[in-house]
Parts: structure tokens; C-alpha cells; sequence
């Protein structure tokens, strides 16, 4: 037997793209080459080179805490 119902498909939606972030991660992205470049000149050996390339992806960390610090007294 077939059914007398009819089964409505809904058109397919196009999935959103999140647009408002893209600014806010080139600016960080940006920051983190410029730290890692700063850090990396500054590097007398490789031990330090490498240390800058950690330290560059920490800095946002770092600039929070020390803007809640100074902000704080």
C-alpha cells in the first residue's frame, strides 16, 4: 500500500560562514610573526631561536596579564 502522505523536503540552506572573526585573527596572526621575528633576531644561538618561536605563541598570554596587572593597581 502506498502512503497517501507526502513528505516535504526543505530546501537546502547554505551553511553560514562565521565572517567576523577574520580581522581579529589577522591582527594576532600578525603579531605572532612580529614577535617571532623580534624574539629570533635577538636569539645568540639556536636554543634561544627556538625559545622565541615558543615565546612568540605565548605573547597574547603575556600582554592580558600584564595589562590585568597594571590596570589592577
Amino acid at each position: 500500500m502506498e502512503s497517501t502522505t507526502e513528505t516535504k523536503e526543505k530546501p537546502k540552506q547554505k551553511p553560514r560562514r562565521n565572517t567576523t572573526e577574520g580581522t581579529a585573527g589577522l591582527a594576532l596572526f600578525m603579531g605572532f610573526i612580529g614577535a617571532m621575528v623580534h624574539y629570533m633576531q635577538h636569539a645568540t644561538s639556536f636554543g634561544e631561536g627556538v625559545l622565541g618561536v615558543l615565546k612568540s605563541f605565548a605573547w597574547p598570554a603575556m600582554l592580558v596579564y600584564e595589562a590585568l596587572e597594571f590596570f589592577n593597581k
